[in-house]
Protein backbone atom coordinates (compact mmCIF):
# COMPACT_ATOMS: atom_id res chain seq x y z
CA UNK A 1 0.00 0.00 0.00
CA UNK A 2 1.38 3.14 -0.85
CA UNK A 3 1.37 5.93 2.08
CA UNK A 4 1.61 9.63 0.88
CA UNK A 5 2.86 12.13 3.95
CA UNK A 6 0.69 14.88 4.69
CA UNK A 7 2.27 18.73 4.29
CA UNK A 8 2.32 18.66 8.17
CA UNK A 9 4.67 15.23 8.29
CA UNK A 10 6.78 16.54 5.64
CA UNK A 11 7.76 19.92 6.77
CA UNK A 12 8.19 18.41 11.11
CA UNK A 13 11.46 16.84 10.62
CA UNK A 14 12.82 19.59 8.91
CA UNK A 15 11.71 22.45 10.41
CA UNK A 16 14.01 22.55 13.81
CA UNK A 17 17.15 22.09 11.53
CA UNK A 18 16.26 25.01 9.00
CA UNK A 19 15.17 27.68 11.64
CA UNK A 20 18.44 26.91 13.23
CA UNK A 21 20.16 27.37 10.48
CA UNK A 22 18.20 30.55 9.31
CA UNK A 23 18.52 32.05 12.70
CA UNK A 24 22.38 31.44 12.78
CA UNK A 25 22.31 32.68 9.00
CA UNK A 26 20.30 36.11 9.93
CA UNK A 27 21.34 36.83 13.58
CA UNK A 28 25.21 36.72 11.34
CA UNK A 29 24.47 39.09 8.94
CA UNK A 30 22.00 41.85 10.60
CA UNK A 31 24.17 41.98 14.11
CA UNK A 32 26.51 44.89 11.74
CA UNK A 33 29.34 42.09 12.26
CA UNK A 34 29.15 41.27 16.35
CA UNK A 35 29.97 37.39 15.09
CA UNK A 36 33.00 36.58 13.91
CA UNK A 37 33.48 36.66 9.69
CA UNK A 38 34.58 33.16 9.93
CA UNK A 39 31.28 31.89 11.77
CA UNK A 40 29.11 33.93 9.91
CA UNK A 41 30.21 32.19 6.71
CA UNK A 42 30.26 28.94 7.93
CA UNK A 43 27.03 29.57 8.78
CA UNK A 44 25.87 30.90 5.62
CA UNK A 45 27.05 27.57 4.13
CA UNK A 46 25.46 25.53 6.77
CA UNK A 47 22.17 27.10 5.78
CA UNK A 48 22.58 26.96 2.01
CA UNK A 49 23.89 23.38 2.51
CA UNK A 50 20.77 22.08 4.28
CA UNK A 51 18.27 23.66 1.57
CA UNK A 52 20.31 22.06 -1.31
CA UNK A 53 20.17 18.57 0.30
CA UNK A 54 16.41 19.10 0.99
CA UNK A 55 16.24 20.56 -2.41
CA UNK A 56 17.83 17.65 -4.30
CA UNK A 57 17.06 14.33 -2.34
CA UNK A 58 14.06 15.23 -0.20
CA UNK A 59 11.46 12.12 -0.37
CA UNK A 60 8.45 14.41 -1.17
CA UNK A 61 8.47 18.07 -3.40
CA UNK A 62 8.34 20.70 -0.89
CA UNK A 63 8.27 24.70 -1.52
CA UNK A 64 11.34 26.21 -0.43
CA UNK A 65 10.44 29.50 -0.34
CA UNK A 66 7.05 28.64 2.09
CA UNK A 67 9.60 26.34 4.31
CA UNK A 68 12.64 29.32 5.02
CA UNK A 69 9.15 31.75 5.72
CA UNK A 70 7.97 29.34 8.48
CA UNK A 71 11.64 28.09 10.34
CA UNK A 72 12.20 31.81 10.38
CA UNK A 73 8.89 32.70 12.17
CA UNK A 74 9.40 29.51 14.19
CA UNK A 75 12.97 31.20 15.23
CA UNK A 76 11.91 34.64 15.63
CA UNK A 77 9.37 33.66 18.16
CA UNK A 78 12.33 32.74 21.13
CA UNK A 79 13.66 36.13 20.55
CA UNK A 80 11.23 39.04 21.60
CA UNK A 81 7.11 39.62 20.95
CA UNK A 82 8.30 42.24 18.54
CA UNK A 83 10.92 41.33 16.48
CA UNK A 84 8.92 39.98 13.25
CA UNK A 85 9.08 39.06 9.69
CA UNK A 86 6.56 40.07 7.45
CA UNK A 87 6.15 38.20 4.07
CA UNK A 88 6.77 40.22 1.01
CA UNK A 89 2.88 40.22 0.08
CA UNK A 90 1.91 41.60 3.47
CA UNK A 91 4.09 44.40 3.41
CA UNK A 92 2.41 46.41 1.45
CA UNK A 93 -0.51 46.67 3.76
CA UNK A 94 1.60 46.47 6.97
CA UNK A 95 3.24 50.17 5.15
CA UNK A 96 0.33 51.81 3.96
CA UNK A 97 -1.10 51.62 7.30
CA UNK A 98 1.92 53.35 9.11
CA UNK A 99 2.67 55.26 5.71
CA UNK A 100 -1.10 57.18 6.31
CA UNK A 101 -1.93 56.72 2.39
CA UNK A 102 -2.96 53.85 0.36
CA UNK A 103 -3.79 53.81 -3.16
CA UNK A 104 -7.30 52.58 -4.29
CA UNK A 105 -10.75 53.98 -4.95
CA UNK A 106 -11.24 55.38 -1.61
CA UNK A 107 -14.20 54.05 0.43
CA UNK A 108 -15.10 53.31 4.25
CA UNK A 109 -16.42 50.27 4.35
CA UNK A 110 -18.22 47.44 6.45
CA UNK A 111 -19.45 43.89 5.75
CA UNK A 112 -23.09 42.80 6.54
CA UNK A 113 -24.48 39.90 5.90
CA UNK A 114 -21.50 38.31 3.53
CA UNK A 115 -22.32 41.95 1.78
CA UNK A 116 -19.97 44.66 1.27
CA UNK A 117 -21.73 48.16 1.85
CA UNK A 118 -20.03 51.15 1.45
CA UNK A 119 -20.12 52.92 4.82
CA UNK A 120 -19.03 56.28 3.23
CA UNK A 121 -17.50 57.65 0.12
CA UNK A 122 -13.93 59.44 1.57
CA UNK A 123 -13.97 63.00 0.62
CA UNK A 124 -12.38 64.32 -2.19
CA UNK A 125 -12.06 60.97 -3.13
CA UNK A 126 -12.55 58.80 -6.58
CA UNK A 127 -15.03 57.02 -5.40
CA UNK A 128 -17.02 60.24 -4.33
CA UNK A 129 -16.11 61.66 -7.89
CA UNK A 130 -18.20 59.18 -9.75
CA UNK A 131 -20.83 58.96 -7.29
CA UNK A 132 -20.56 55.72 -5.32
CA UNK A 133 -23.16 56.65 -2.44
CA UNK A 134 -23.56 55.45 1.44
CA UNK A 135 -25.58 52.52 1.68
CA UNK A 136 -24.32 50.54 -1.91
CA UNK A 137 -24.09 47.29 -1.65
CA UNK A 138 -20.65 46.28 -4.09
CA UNK A 139 -22.03 43.22 -5.92
CA UNK A 140 -18.98 42.94 -8.24
CA UNK A 141 -15.44 44.35 -8.74
CA UNK A 142 -14.38 43.54 -12.09
CA UNK A 143 -17.35 41.43 -13.24
CA UNK A 144 -16.36 38.88 -10.31
CA UNK A 145 -18.69 38.40 -7.70
CA UNK A 146 -17.78 39.35 -4.35
CA UNK A 147 -21.55 39.17 -2.65
CA UNK A 148 -22.57 35.70 -0.94
CA UNK A 149 -18.71 34.48 -1.45
CA UNK A 150 -17.81 34.84 2.61
CA UNK A 151 -15.46 37.79 1.54
CA UNK A 152 -13.25 39.03 4.10
CA UNK A 153 -11.75 42.08 4.57
CA UNK A 154 -8.22 41.06 2.79
CA UNK A 155 -10.49 40.30 -0.12
CA UNK A 156 -11.69 43.38 0.00
CA UNK A 157 -8.63 44.98 0.04
CA UNK A 158 -7.23 42.88 -2.50
CA UNK A 159 -9.91 43.59 -4.99
CA UNK A 160 -10.28 47.70 -4.33
CA UNK A 161 -6.66 48.58 -3.81
CA UNK A 162 -3.88 49.03 -6.59
CA UNK A 163 -1.53 51.36 -8.24
CA UNK A 164 -2.22 55.47 -8.79
CA UNK A 165 -4.13 55.79 -12.47
CA UNK A 166 -5.56 52.38 -12.79
CA UNK A 167 -9.10 51.15 -13.44
CA UNK A 168 -11.47 49.06 -11.43
CA UNK A 169 -15.30 48.70 -12.46
CA UNK A 170 -17.29 48.58 -9.18
CA UNK A 171 -21.22 46.89 -9.37
CA UNK A 172 -23.39 48.13 -6.66
CA UNK A 173 -27.09 47.71 -5.83
CA UNK A 174 -28.66 50.49 -4.65
CA UNK A 175 -31.92 51.40 -2.65
CA UNK A 176 -34.87 52.00 -4.46
CA UNK A 177 -32.68 51.25 -8.10
CA UNK A 178 -34.18 48.07 -9.64
CA UNK A 179 -30.69 47.26 -12.16
CA UNK A 180 -27.38 47.18 -10.50
CA UNK A 181 -25.26 50.24 -11.44
CA UNK A 182 -21.68 49.82 -13.07
CA UNK A 183 -19.02 52.89 -11.50
CA UNK A 184 -15.84 53.00 -13.47
CA UNK A 185 -13.02 54.19 -10.79
CA UNK A 186 -9.84 55.67 -11.28
CA UNK A 187 -7.82 54.16 -8.06
CA UNK A 188 -5.93 57.38 -6.39
CA UNK A 189 -3.47 57.91 -3.64
CA UNK A 190 -6.06 57.57 -0.69
CA UNK A 191 -5.41 59.62 3.12
CA UNK A 192 -5.65 57.56 5.91
CA UNK A 193 -6.36 59.90 8.91
CA UNK A 194 -4.40 58.90 12.36
CA UNK A 195 -6.38 62.16 14.44
CA UNK A 196 -10.11 60.80 14.72
CA UNK A 197 -11.47 63.77 16.07
CA UNK A 198 -10.89 66.91 17.30
CA UNK A 199 -13.85 68.99 18.65
CA UNK A 200 -14.23 71.51 21.47
CA UNK A 201 -15.95 69.78 24.77
CA UNK A 202 -17.06 73.42 26.23
CA UNK A 203 -16.08 77.21 25.47
CA UNK A 204 -12.18 76.25 26.70
CA UNK A 205 -11.77 72.45 26.95
CA UNK A 206 -10.34 70.79 23.55
CA UNK A 207 -10.30 67.21 23.13
CA UNK A 208 -8.21 64.79 20.36
CA UNK A 209 -8.51 61.63 19.29
CA UNK A 210 -4.99 59.55 17.97
CA UNK A 211 -5.79 56.62 16.69
CA UNK A 212 -1.90 55.70 15.90
CA UNK A 213 1.77 57.43 15.26
CA UNK A 214 1.83 56.81 11.42
CA UNK A 215 3.99 59.28 9.02
CA UNK A 216 1.04 62.44 8.93
CA UNK A 217 0.67 61.97 12.57
CA UNK A 218 2.10 65.13 13.86
CA UNK A 219 1.06 67.35 10.61
CA UNK A 220 -3.08 65.84 11.61
CA UNK A 221 -2.56 66.95 15.05
CA UNK A 222 -0.83 70.44 14.71
CA UNK A 223 -3.68 71.18 12.61
CA UNK A 224 -6.47 69.74 15.12
CA UNK A 225 -4.49 71.99 17.49
CA UNK A 226 -4.83 75.28 15.59
CA UNK A 227 -8.40 74.74 15.04
CA UNK A 228 -8.81 74.41 17.90
CA UNK A 229 -6.93 76.89 19.70
CA UNK A 230 -9.06 79.43 17.27
CA UNK A 231 -12.06 78.19 18.96
CA UNK A 232 -10.73 79.39 22.34
CA UNK A 233 -8.94 76.24 23.94
CA UNK A 234 -7.25 77.03 27.23
CA UNK A 235 -6.92 73.33 28.07
CA UNK A 236 -6.45 70.20 25.96
CA UNK A 237 -7.61 66.34 26.90
CA UNK A 238 -5.56 64.52 24.27
CA UNK A 239 -6.60 61.15 23.70
CA UNK A 240 -4.63 57.65 23.06
CA UNK A 241 -6.83 54.84 24.34
CA UNK A 242 -6.73 52.02 22.36
CA UNK A 243 -3.56 53.70 20.71
CA UNK A 244 -1.22 50.57 19.77
CA UNK A 245 1.79 52.93 18.73
CA UNK A 246 3.75 53.31 15.87
CA UNK A 247 6.54 55.69 14.37
CA UNK A 248 8.71 56.81 17.60
CA UNK A 249 9.85 60.05 16.17
CA UNK A 250 6.43 61.29 15.35
CA UNK A 251 5.92 60.74 19.72
CA UNK A 252 8.78 62.47 20.34
CA UNK A 253 7.18 65.77 17.97
CA UNK A 254 4.09 65.22 19.75
CA UNK A 255 5.62 65.39 23.54
CA UNK A 256 7.82 68.04 22.30
CA UNK A 257 4.53 70.21 21.43
CA UNK A 258 4.00 70.62 25.58
CA UNK A 259 7.33 70.58 26.74
CA UNK A 260 9.30 73.98 27.37
CA UNK A 261 12.95 74.14 27.30
CA UNK A 262 14.98 70.79 26.77
CA UNK A 263 13.77 68.39 29.05
CA UNK A 264 14.65 64.69 28.03
CA UNK A 265 11.42 62.95 26.41
CA UNK A 266 12.88 59.35 25.70
CA UNK A 267 16.35 57.38 25.79
CA UNK A 268 17.35 54.28 24.13
CA UNK A 269 20.01 51.83 24.94
CA UNK A 270 20.72 48.76 22.45
CA UNK A 271 23.67 46.47 22.34
CA UNK A 272 25.32 48.44 19.47
CA UNK A 273 26.45 51.92 20.21
CA UNK A 274 24.98 53.58 17.75
CA UNK A 275 21.23 52.47 19.29
CA UNK A 276 22.05 54.80 21.62
CA UNK A 277 20.41 57.90 21.59
CA UNK A 278 19.15 60.96 23.90
CA UNK A 279 15.73 62.90 22.35
CA UNK A 280 15.10 66.42 23.99
CA UNK A 281 12.49 69.08 23.45
CA UNK A 282 13.64 71.95 21.81
CA UNK A 283 10.70 73.31 19.87
CA UNK A 284 8.60 75.87 21.03
CA UNK A 285 5.23 74.57 21.28
CA UNK A 286 2.03 77.08 21.67
CA UNK A 287 0.68 74.78 24.04
CA UNK A 288 3.31 74.45 26.74
CA UNK A 289 1.89 75.46 29.86
CA UNK A 290 -2.18 75.42 29.51
CA UNK A 291 -3.73 72.55 31.37
CA UNK A 292 -3.05 69.14 29.96
CA UNK A 293 -4.55 65.86 30.71
CA UNK A 294 -3.74 62.64 28.88
CA UNK A 295 -6.03 59.18 28.68
CA UNK A 296 -4.18 55.85 28.34
CA UNK A 297 -5.73 52.79 28.54
CA UNK A 298 -4.38 49.05 28.47
CA UNK A 299 -4.66 49.16 24.70
CA UNK A 300 -2.00 52.42 24.89
CA UNK A 301 1.48 50.62 24.00
CA UNK A 302 4.74 52.52 22.87
CA UNK A 303 4.55 55.73 20.64
CA UNK A 304 1.55 56.24 23.20
CA UNK A 305 3.76 55.43 26.15
CA UNK A 306 6.28 57.62 25.04
CA UNK A 307 3.86 60.78 24.63
CA UNK A 308 2.22 59.73 28.27
CA UNK A 309 5.77 58.69 29.60
CA UNK A 310 7.00 62.19 28.90
CA UNK A 311 4.41 64.27 29.76
CA UNK A 312 4.14 62.58 33.16
CA UNK A 313 7.83 62.22 34.55
CA UNK A 314 8.09 66.23 33.40
CA UNK A 315 5.08 67.06 35.71
CA UNK A 316 3.61 68.14 32.57
CA UNK A 317 0.66 66.98 32.57
CA UNK A 318 -2.14 64.32 34.34
CA UNK A 319 -2.23 60.79 33.03
CA UNK A 320 -5.51 59.39 33.80
CA UNK A 321 -6.79 55.54 32.86
CA UNK A 322 -5.30 52.61 33.41
CA UNK A 323 -1.64 50.70 33.09
CA UNK A 324 -0.83 50.94 29.17
CA UNK A 325 0.38 47.71 27.44
CA UNK A 326 4.45 47.70 28.40
CA UNK A 327 5.82 47.70 25.23
CA UNK A 328 9.61 49.48 25.32
CA UNK A 329 11.27 47.97 22.75
CA UNK A 330 12.61 49.77 19.51
CA UNK A 331 12.35 48.03 16.14
CA UNK A 332 14.41 48.86 13.17
CA UNK A 333 12.61 48.06 9.49
CA UNK A 334 15.32 45.83 7.36
CA UNK A 335 14.30 45.27 3.82
CA UNK A 336 15.21 41.77 2.22
CA UNK A 337 16.13 40.92 -1.05
CA UNK A 338 12.83 39.23 -2.15
CA UNK A 339 10.75 42.15 -1.05
CA UNK A 340 9.90 40.88 2.49
CA UNK A 341 10.70 42.30 5.67
CA UNK A 342 12.60 41.65 8.78
CA UNK A 343 11.32 44.36 11.78
CA UNK A 344 14.23 43.58 14.15
CA UNK A 345 14.52 44.70 17.88
CA UNK A 346 17.68 46.79 18.22
CA UNK A 347 17.42 48.86 21.68
CA UNK A 348 15.14 49.35 24.56
CA UNK A 349 13.45 53.25 25.18
CA UNK A 350 13.60 54.77 28.58
CA UNK A 351 11.38 57.42 29.90
CA UNK A 352 13.12 60.79 30.92
CA UNK A 353 13.11 59.45 35.15
CA UNK A 354 15.17 56.06 33.32
CA UNK A 355 12.26 54.05 33.22
CA UNK A 356 12.02 51.22 30.83
CA UNK A 357 8.15 50.07 30.85
CA UNK A 358 8.87 47.09 28.89
CA UNK A 359 6.64 44.20 30.20
CA UNK A 360 8.08 40.86 30.71
CA UNK A 361 8.05 38.49 27.73
CA UNK A 362 10.21 35.06 29.57
CA UNK A 363 7.27 32.75 29.66
CA UNK A 364 6.37 33.08 25.76
CA UNK A 365 4.67 35.47 23.27
CA UNK A 366 0.89 33.58 24.25
CA UNK A 367 1.55 35.04 27.72
CA UNK A 368 2.76 38.41 26.45
CA UNK A 369 -0.50 38.79 24.60
CA UNK A 370 -2.80 37.60 27.15
CA UNK A 371 -1.33 39.59 29.66
CA UNK A 372 -4.50 41.84 29.53
CA UNK A 373 -6.55 38.64 30.71
CA UNK A 374 -4.51 38.44 33.29
CA UNK A 375 -5.65 42.24 34.68
CA UNK A 376 -8.85 41.00 34.38
CA UNK A 377 -8.19 37.61 36.46
CA UNK A 378 -6.46 39.91 39.23
CA UNK A 379 -8.98 42.66 39.43
CA UNK A 380 -6.71 45.41 38.36
CA UNK A 381 -9.35 46.47 35.93
CA UNK A 382 -11.38 46.85 38.48
CA UNK A 383 -9.38 48.23 41.48
CA UNK A 384 -6.87 50.39 41.70
CA UNK A 385 -5.39 48.43 44.52
CA UNK A 386 -5.04 45.26 42.41
CA UNK A 387 -2.55 47.66 40.11
CA UNK A 388 1.11 45.07 40.92
CA UNK A 389 4.17 47.57 41.16
CA UNK A 390 8.05 46.65 41.84
CA UNK A 391 9.33 48.51 44.77
CA UNK A 392 12.71 48.40 43.29
CA UNK A 393 11.86 49.77 39.99
CA UNK A 394 11.15 53.31 41.65
CA UNK A 395 11.71 56.16 40.41
CA UNK A 396 11.21 59.96 40.65
CA UNK A 397 9.81 62.80 38.39
CA UNK A 398 11.20 65.73 37.73
CA UNK A 399 9.52 67.23 41.07
CA UNK A 400 10.13 64.07 42.82
CA UNK A 401 6.85 62.28 42.39
CA UNK A 402 7.20 58.65 42.71
CA UNK A 403 6.81 56.68 39.11
CA UNK A 404 7.36 52.64 38.56
CA UNK A 405 8.77 50.89 35.75
CA UNK A 406 8.22 47.20 34.76
CA UNK A 407 5.37 47.04 32.52
CA UNK A 408 3.57 50.07 31.26
CA UNK A 409 2.90 53.39 32.16
CA UNK A 410 0.74 53.87 35.87
CA UNK A 411 -1.59 56.51 35.51
CA UNK A 412 -1.68 59.68 37.99
CA UNK A 413 -5.49 59.03 38.58
CA UNK A 414 -6.77 55.37 38.17
CA UNK A 415 -10.52 54.57 36.35
CA UNK A 416 -11.24 51.62 36.92
CA UNK A 417 -13.16 49.91 33.89
CA UNK A 418 -17.06 50.05 34.14
CA UNK A 419 -19.23 47.49 33.21
CA UNK A 420 -22.32 48.66 34.04
CA UNK A 421 -25.36 47.83 31.46
CA UNK A 422 -22.94 45.55 29.79
CA UNK A 423 -24.79 42.45 28.48
CA UNK A 424 -23.73 39.27 26.36
CA UNK A 425 -26.62 40.83 23.90
CA UNK A 426 -25.19 44.46 23.72
CA UNK A 427 -22.03 42.35 22.80
CA UNK A 428 -23.74 40.18 20.24
CA UNK A 429 -24.95 43.09 18.93
CA UNK A 430 -21.54 44.78 18.59
CA UNK A 431 -19.64 41.84 17.18
CA UNK A 432 -22.31 40.94 14.24
CA UNK A 433 -22.29 44.69 13.46
CA UNK A 434 -26.17 44.58 14.24
CA UNK A 435 -25.93 48.45 15.56
CA UNK A 436 -23.57 50.16 13.09
CA UNK A 437 -25.99 48.67 10.36
CA UNK A 438 -28.85 49.66 11.50
CA UNK A 439 -27.74 53.44 11.59
CA UNK A 440 -26.21 53.01 8.53
CA UNK A 441 -29.77 52.74 6.98
CA UNK A 442 -31.21 54.95 9.13
CA UNK A 443 -28.94 58.20 8.82
CA UNK A 444 -29.39 57.09 4.66
CA UNK A 445 -32.75 57.25 5.02
CA UNK A 446 -33.18 60.36 6.78
CA UNK A 447 -29.90 62.28 5.84
CA UNK A 448 -31.74 65.41 4.50
CA UNK A 449 -34.14 65.71 8.03
CA UNK A 450 -30.63 65.07 9.69
CA UNK A 451 -28.79 67.14 8.44
CA UNK A 452 -31.77 70.31 8.05
CA UNK A 453 -31.57 69.91 12.23
CA UNK A 454 -28.00 70.94 12.75
CA UNK A 455 -25.57 68.54 15.11
CA UNK A 456 -25.80 70.52 17.86
CA UNK A 457 -29.76 69.85 18.17
CA UNK A 458 -29.09 66.33 17.32
CA UNK A 459 -26.64 66.47 20.21
CA UNK A 460 -28.99 67.67 22.51
CA UNK A 461 -32.78 66.42 21.48
CA UNK A 462 -32.25 63.63 19.33
CA UNK A 463 -33.99 60.83 21.34
CA UNK A 464 -33.47 56.77 19.95
CA UNK A 465 -36.81 55.92 20.44
CA UNK A 466 -38.89 52.60 21.34
CA UNK A 467 -39.71 52.29 17.23
CA UNK A 468 -35.51 52.91 16.50
CA UNK A 469 -35.26 50.20 19.42
CA UNK A 470 -37.42 47.85 17.50
CA UNK A 471 -36.02 48.16 14.31
CA UNK A 472 -32.58 47.74 15.11
CA UNK A 473 -33.59 44.18 17.12
CA UNK A 474 -34.67 43.32 13.53
CA UNK A 475 -32.21 43.64 12.09
CA UNK A 476 -30.70 41.67 14.50
CA UNK A 477 -32.67 38.52 14.19
CA UNK A 478 -31.85 38.75 10.45
CA UNK A 479 -28.24 38.47 11.66
CA UNK A 480 -28.96 35.39 13.69
CA UNK A 481 -28.96 37.61 17.21
CA UNK A 482 -32.03 36.18 19.28
CA UNK A 483 -33.49 38.65 21.24
CA UNK A 484 -32.96 38.55 25.06
CA UNK A 485 -35.69 40.79 26.83
CA UNK A 486 -33.86 41.00 30.00
CA UNK A 487 -30.44 41.70 28.60
CA UNK A 488 -32.05 44.18 26.36
CA UNK A 489 -34.03 46.13 29.40
CA UNK A 490 -30.16 45.90 31.62
CA UNK A 491 -28.37 47.50 28.70
CA UNK A 492 -30.85 49.58 27.25
CA UNK A 493 -29.02 53.06 27.73
CA UNK A 494 -26.26 51.96 26.32
CA UNK A 495 -27.44 50.51 23.09
CA UNK A 496 -29.50 53.73 22.62
CA UNK A 497 -25.88 56.08 23.24
CA UNK A 498 -24.09 53.79 20.67
CA UNK A 499 -26.89 53.75 17.97
CA UNK A 500 -27.65 57.23 18.13
CA UNK A 501 -23.53 57.92 17.69
CA UNK A 502 -23.59 56.01 14.72
CA UNK A 503 -26.09 57.46 13.45
CA UNK A 504 -24.32 60.64 13.91
CA UNK A 505 -21.19 59.29 12.47
CA UNK A 506 -23.33 58.83 8.95
CA UNK A 507 -23.78 62.45 8.83
CA UNK A 508 -21.41 64.32 10.24
CA UNK A 509 -18.41 61.60 10.27
CA UNK A 510 -15.83 61.28 13.39
CA UNK A 511 -16.47 64.85 14.77
CA UNK A 512 -20.21 64.44 14.97
CA UNK A 513 -19.88 60.59 16.67
CA UNK A 514 -17.21 61.08 19.11
CA UNK A 515 -19.13 63.86 21.74
CA UNK A 516 -22.16 61.26 21.67
CA UNK A 517 -19.41 57.95 22.19
CA UNK A 518 -17.06 59.58 24.26
CA UNK A 519 -20.19 59.73 27.02
CA UNK A 520 -19.95 55.78 27.35
CA UNK A 521 -16.11 56.09 28.26
CA UNK A 522 -15.63 56.01 32.48
CA UNK A 523 -11.88 57.95 31.24
CA UNK A 524 -13.52 60.29 29.99
CA UNK A 525 -16.17 61.23 31.77
CA UNK A 526 -13.82 61.36 34.58
CA UNK A 527 -11.06 63.31 32.83
CA UNK A 528 -13.55 66.09 32.70
CA UNK A 529 -13.47 66.86 36.23
CA UNK A 530 -9.82 66.93 36.74
CA UNK A 531 -8.44 69.95 35.12
CA UNK A 532 -7.44 71.48 38.46
CA UNK A 533 -5.60 68.36 39.32
CA UNK A 534 -3.64 68.78 35.96
CA UNK A 535 -2.95 72.72 36.77
CA UNK A 536 -1.65 71.63 40.28
CA UNK A 537 0.93 68.99 38.55
CA UNK A 538 1.89 72.32 36.44
CA UNK A 539 2.46 75.12 39.17
CA UNK A 540 4.29 72.83 41.46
Amino acid sequence: MSIKNTTSQIRLPLLLCVAIAAGIFIGANVTGGSNDTVNSRKSAFKFREILNYIDENYVDEVDQDELVDDAIVAMLKDLDPHTVYIPAEEQELSHSQLQGNFEGIGIEYNIFRDTIYVVAPLSGGPSEAVGLMTGDKIIKVNEELVAGIGIRTRGVLDRLRGPKGSLVTVTVLRKNVDELLDFEITRDKIPQFSVDADYMIDAQTGYIKVNRFTATTFDEFQLAMSRLEEQGMTQLILDLTGNPGGYMDRAIKMADEFLAGDPMIVFTKGKEFRYNQEHRAGTTGSFEKQPLIVMIDEGSASASEIVSGAIQDNDRGLIVGRRSFGKGLVQMPIDLSDGSELRLTISRYYTPSGRSIQKAYTDGIDDYYHDIYGRYESGEMYNADSVSVIDSLKFKTAKGRIVYGGGGIIPDVYVPLDTVGNSPYLNKLFTSNSIREYALQYSEDHKERLTDMGYDYYFKSFAINSVMLNELIQVAETNDIKYNAKQFGHSKELIKLYVKAQIARGIWNNNGFYPIWNQTSEIYNEALGLFDKAKAIEAM
